[in-house]
């Protein structure tokens, strides 16, 4: 019995239509997977939230998140002396005193800390210190005859070699250097044109202190044989403001100091520069010649002053 014949190929057509469809299937399924919103759309990772700028859960407030907290500033010891009224001293004729603090800059001083006075002696400070950095600008090292002159100018204040290095320096033009370099702003040249003259105030004293100490004075090359040789002050230009202080803190301390009787104004002016470890500070005195006081009624008074300014010892 002769069989039902086939067509051609009709038994591959079910196989066909079925991966067709298969394939029409999981091309439905990866469009609804990729679609927005699809319940197959998976949900960003947190590396994908971040790199689009969408958050993945509740957004952060800010506010509430913990700060760091700042470092506190490390405290200062306080200075050894501390502003005060000094009427209660009762001292005769004027006076007038300026702490500089040189770890802040700030000055404390007396309300009439900004007068001027003229210097005598103490100007010597400044007169080496600016020989010394011209020299060094120079390219120049002074010889040691020259550097025991200047030590004679500082511990022992002589009058005669302190003219000489004064003309060296050219004379009022030093004093005009040293209102530019260290930032004086009360002071002013002598209408004279003498060192011996020159008017400075105790704040700029204090300034002038400080520009000593941090080497715009002298220069980098000579700033600590200076304050050597002031710490080194001895005989009658050794009084004043260290004198305030133990015996074993006045050695560290550096002074110069001044004392003249003015005949034109018939009076004393008495003056002391002094450079501490954290500090420097300048006091003047004058009081007419008519009070048969004499130099040492001002010296003391440096001292005197300086003590009541200094804070109880703990």
């Amino acid at each position: 019995m002769a069989g039902t014949r086939r067509r051609p190929g009709s038994n591959q057509r079910p196989v066909m239509f079925s991966a067709i469809a298969i394939t029409l299937v999981g091309l439905l399924l990866v469009s609804l997977r990729l679609a927005p919103g699809s319940p197959l759309h998976p949900a960003p990772t947190s590396h994908q939230a971040i790199a689009s700028g969408r958050s993945t859960g509740t957004p952060t407030d800010r506010s509430s998140r913990p700060q760091p907290t700042p470092s506190p500033s490390p405290s200062l010891e306080p200075l050894p002396f501390t502003a005060q009224n000094l009427d209660s001293l009762g001292l005769k004729g004027w006076y007038s005193w300026a702490v500089l603090d040189k770890r802040t800059g700030k000055i404390i001083g007396s309300k009439n800390m900004t007068e001027t006075s003229t210097t005598a002696s103490l100007i010597k400070a400044w007169v080496v210190a600016d020989y010394l950095r011209l020299s060094a600008a120079a390219g120049k090292t002074p010889s040691d005859a020259k550097l025991a002159e200047a030590t004679k100018i500082i511990r022992d204040s002589d009058n005669t070699l302190a003219e000489q290095f004064y003309n060296s320096v050219g004379r009022a033009d030093s004093i005009k250097r040293l209102i530019k370099t260290c930032g004086l702003t009360d002071s002013k040249v002598a209408s004279d044109g003498g060192w011996s003259r020159t008017n400075l105030s105790p704040r700029d004293t204090a300034r002038l202190g400080l520009c000593i100490d941090d080497g715009r004075a002298a220069g980098p090359k000579w700033t600590n044989w200076l304050l050597n040789e002031m710490r080194l002050v001895r005989g009658d230009g050794d009084f004043g403001i260290r004198k305030a202080f133990p015996s074993a803190e006045q050695k560290k301390i550096a002074i110069k100091n001044g004392w003249i009787d003015r005949q034109k104004e018939q009076e004393y002016h008495i003056n002391c520069l002094a450079v501490g470890d954290t500090w420097t500070m300048g006091v003047m005195v004058r009081y007419p010649i008519s009070l048969g006081l004499g130099y040492d009624y001002g010296m003391k008074n440096c001292q005197k002053i300086t003590e009541a300014l200094l804070r109880p010892a703990t």
